[in-house]
């Protein structure tokens, strides 16, 4: 078995958690909605973006602290919820939250993860915040938020962008049915979930509360007004609705709706330490890390989740140095310009060395390049 303080590159845990999961596992992770386009469009954004480096500044001491809804973080990023987390590793979500207690980042557990909020809650003495998926009435939703009150949940982030589930075509070729969703076929609640029910839940929770799934100006708009204290820019990591534009393209737009009155979390594609670079001077407060947490668990369990994240900070800390910054508050558009993506699939585009058989034996490069979307395509 590898031993994971000996991985030295995010590339080598992809390779380790495609040996070690199984295929279902892997394609639920791994896959989006219908065509995947969105899942694609989310890598093709972040590969638009080129930086524009200053040179011949005192950069010896880089600092990549943060502050999100008042908790200060190490890096600038929260381990994004994961539904059926337990079908990656039996822990479920105690595992990437006793992780994220280790990094010094939050954990956003899911509503729809094992074993639940009250262990999860007791796994770590470290702040934590809840996402709920709106899976019964107005008393469940009620009852759900207060117990993670209860429990010392520091945030409520309410899921938006579901009111049906994306039709993801991966999981039905092959029968496979992720945990949370055995015995929850109806999509009745959240499909009547509205800004009523928005209003009604921030009136008693007192704690910083978001809305996930946000993908345009004028939700971001509405949700600010109501009250909300964090936008969550996301689309489910392209597994709701397919040819969504990516979430990083969505940013700006909502940057300059919410001006400064909410706080700013993105995911989407994010798999370098560079593409949150990006993501933080499009003016994101902080930038959510799911499929990449998500490839971690598989690799190794809480170990290599702490070690994907050692990893991604030596990134940051040495892509802040080459841009000729200090402080995550002085990165802006300045740093940015266009760029003609290269004709990769969205993998490839974070880990180009797969097709050349680095970290893993040649047939299972081979076998992970068949199984991304565009794999096949004029290279």
């Amino acid at each position: 078995m590898t031993d994971i303080s000996q991985v030295d590159t995010l590339f080598q845990l992809l390779s380790l958690a495609k040996q070690r999961l199984s295929p279902g596992a892997w394609d639920y992770l791994m896959g989006g909605s219908e065509t995947e386009t969105t899942l694609n469009q989310n890598r093709l954004a972040l590969d638009r973006l080129a930086f524009r480096p200053r040179v011949l500044r005192n950069v010896e001491h880089i600092d990549t602290s943060a502050t999100l809804l008042g908790q200060k973080l190490k890096l600038p990023i929260i381990l994004a919820p994961i539904g059926s987390m337990q079908d990656i590793i039996a822990e479920g979500g105690v595992a990437p939250t006793r992780a994220a207690a280790r990094a010094g980042v939050v954990h956003m557990l899911s509503s729809v993860c094992a074993p639940g909020l009250e262990e999860v809650s007791r796994a770590a003495d470290y702040p934590k915040f809840f996402q709920l998926y709106v899976r019964g009435d107005k008393d469940w939703v009620d009852s759900t938020i207060k117990k993670a009150l209860e429990f010392g949940y520091r945030a409520i982030c309410l899921t938006v962008d579901r009111a049906a589930y994306g039709r993801r075509e991966r999981d039905l070729a092959k029968g496979h049915r992720p945990t949370a969703r055995v015995g929850h076929a109806s999509e009745t609640f959240q499909a009547a979930f509205n800004w009523d029910d928005v209003d009604r839940i921030r009136s008693y929770v007192k704690v910083p509360m978001l809305l996930k799934g946000i993908s345009t100006a004028e939700d971001a708009e509405i949700g600010v007004a109501r009250g909300v204290d964090g936008i969550y820019v996301s689309n489910h990591g392209g597994r709701q609705l397919d040819h969504s534009q990516g979430t990083i393209s969505a940013l700006p737009e909502i940057v300059a709706a919410v001006g400064g009155r909410a706080e700013i979390i993105v995911d989407g594609g994010i798999l370098r330490g560079t593409d949150i670079l990006k993501a933080l001077a499009l003016g994101a407060t902080a930038v959510g890390i799911g499929r990449l947490q998500g490839i971690a668990l598989g690799a190794g369990g809480e170990d290599a989740v702490v070690r994907m994240l050692e990893i991604v900070e030596n990134e940051i800390v040495r892509s802040m140095a080459l841009l000729g910054v200090t402080k995550i508050a002085e990165l802006n558009q300045r740093y940015l310009t266009s760029a003609e993506p290269l004709a990769r699939t969205w993998l490839e585009s974070a880990f180009p060395l797969m097709r050349e058989g680095y970290g893993a034996p040649a047939s299972e490069i081979r076998d992970l390049s068949l199984a991304l979307p565009g794999a096949g395509a004029a290279r």
